[in-house]
């Protein structure tokens, strides 16, 4: 009970300092900005105020943090825009910015009657535990007997004493319980509401999928790297071994033995099996994206398809391994089922990185009439939007059919 009462009494008393320093500051500051609202200074002035009053809230979080032994969460969001001005609109609408105006306001009135109860309850009950040590350098002739006794003889200043230890219980729940009304106050206004509280969990949701996203991109990429660089190695060395062996044989003579079909059919089946293994490896990850990048293996692609495809890109910079790797099996995807089922001779794939986002489309000249919910495309769509992407296919009879996607690729 004890440490309980000495931290609320504690958070009490910077209360009765921080209040009106914080009230101050948000009258003055709130006038300055309304002022220079309508001048260019307007929006850096506003945007250093709220940085500076957001540190006077994470303060008071803290202290009512403190007080309620738990931690209060910032409910800002992030600030978007590219200018001032836009950044300024993104601090306005954001809801914590008015309650760490409101807290600022009303802490001075709040701060001043929790903080003057809880400190003089206190101090009274401090004084009276401590009355024959002090009260007898403050003689009073004028009081009543009984007041008389109690401070000026030593037994009524014991007896004063006493009483204090008897109120000491009652007092310090007193002084707690102020302080957590002040807290609580404080905490209400300037915790995180049930949309900041929405938008974190959706935020912390957000950037675990996409760490998971990565990890699955690297662990791919292992394995393309571990079977090309191990299982496809030794395939390669077998095949040199039977193809030694298959000289050896026919320069003994053997020519014609049946031990040198059987050599021979190992090699027709190691080879079968290497070319399996790279169509394994292609459709893990391929290792063209590692080596030389999206725009590369795109443009090698299309080189193996069997009709003409005209790859238009523009430098991507450096892109995640997971959109890269989506990007790609988006464009293998609408090309193979172009090939298939489109009759064109002719398809376009257009690749852009504009900011912080990579659109890319495909488009064909073929007979259209692409079913957009087929398990291809939708297997497709659900890999794009895994990355917070979007993918759009657009296939009127008659065509040409377009696939469009956009992924949000930012570091």
């Amino acid at each position: 009970m004890f440490p309980r009462a000495a931290r609320a009494l504690a958070h009490l008393l910077a209360g009765l300092v921080t209040g009106p320093a914080s009230f101050v500051w948000a009258v003055l500051t709130t006038l300055a900005c309304g002022l220079l609202s309508f001048t260019y200074l307007g929006p850096p002035v506003f945007l250093a105020v709220t940085w500076v009053s957001r540190w006077i809230a994470r303060l008071e979080r803290w202290r009512a943090g403190w007080v309620l032994r738990r931690v209060i969460a910032d409910p800002y969001g992030p600030v978007t825009g590219t200018n001032l001005w836009a950044r300024g609109r993104s601090v306005i609408r954001e809801p914590g910015t008015w309650r760490d105006l409101a807290w600022l306001l009303a802490g001075f009135p709040v701060g001043l009657v929790t903080g003057v109860v809880g400190v003089v309850a206190g101090v009274v009950e401090l004084g009276v535990l401590l009355a024959p040590a002090w009260l007898w350098a403050v003689p009073n002739p004028r009081l009543y007997p009984v007041a008389d006794w109690l401070f000026n003889t030593v037994g009524g200043r014991f007896t004063m004493s006493l009483a204090g230890l008897v109120a000491l219980w009652p007092v310090l729940w007193l002084v707690a319980a102020v302080a957590r009304v002040q807290a609580s106050i404080a905490a209400r206004l300037l915790d995180a509401g049930p949309r900041a509280r929405l938008r974190q969990q959706v935020s912390a949701l957000r950037e675990t999928r996409l760490r998971v996203v990565d990890a699955q991109a690297a662990e791919l990429q292992r394995i393309e790297r571990d079977l090309h660089d191990g299982a496809q190695a030794r395939i390669v060395a077998a095949g040199m071994t039977l193809a030694l062996a298959d000289r050896k044989l026919r320069a003994a003579g053997l020519a014609e033995d049946p031990a040198r079909a059987d050599v021979m059919s190992a090699r027709r089946q190691l080879d079968d099996a290497l070319a399996e293994l790279r169509r394994l490896v292609r459709g893990i990850y391929p290792p063209i994206l590692t080596d030389r990048g999206l725009v590369a293996a795109l443009t090698a692609l299309a080189g193996d398809a069997p009709l003409t495809v005209v790859v238009e890109a523009s430098d991507l910079g450096e892109l995640p391994a997971a959109v890269e790797s989506a990007a790609y099996f988006v464009v293998a995807e609408a090309l193979a089922n172009t090939v298939k089922h489109a009759a064109a001779d002719e398809c376009v794939v257009t690749v852009r990185r504009s900011g912080d986002v990579l659109a890319l489309a495909v488009r064909d000249d073929g007979r259209g009439g692409a079913d957009p919910s087929g398990s291809g495309l939708d297997g497709l769509r659900r890999r794009v939007e895994a990355l917070d992407g979007t993918m759009e296919v657009t296939s009127p009879p008659g065509g040409p059919t377009t696939v469009r996607a956009e992924f949000p690729c930012a570091s």
